[in-house]
């Protein structure tokens, strides 16, 4: 069932959504600690949110490279990002400046693995299995 699935544009939407949730999540529920409400930088929710963008990106990476491009660019991209994420968690005084670009790498990295899938189709190296 999972087979079929588009991984790069699942984790692309992920990524997406993300970078939205991360704007304008703020904006929309500052109000919130008024009533007792905690969701503003809520470590485990954020820490959450990373470790599923990271399972999706690596299945998804992982796939593209050993199925069809054999590219590290964009394990490297997103290796940046999800780094610069995790560095946002640690260095909350750099949150906005660190978390566009680490946005950034990681749909760039989906995108170029997309791109890179569709351009090479299936590449036969030493490790492919049949």
């Amino acid at each position: 069932m999972f087979k079929n699935w588009d991984w790069d544009k699942i984790g692309i939407g992920a990524s997406l959504a993300c970078a939205i949730h991360c704007a304008l999540l703020p904006l929309f529920f500052s109000t919130l600690p008024l009533f007792g409400i905690n969701v503003l930088h809520n470590f485990q929710f954020e820490f959450g949110m990373i470790l599923l963008s990271f399972g999706i990106g690596a299945y998804s990476l992982y796939h593209g490279y050993k199925k069809h491009h054999h590219s590290f660019k964009p394990i490297i991209l997103f290796s940046i990002g999800i780094a610069l994420m995790f560095s946002r968690m640690i260095f909350r005084e750099a949150e906005l400046i660190l978390l566009f670009p680490a946005a950034f790498f990681i749909i760039i990295a989906h995108i170029n693995n997309h791109n890179s899938c569709r351009m090479h189709n299936h590449a036969h190296a030493d490790d492919c299995d049949h």
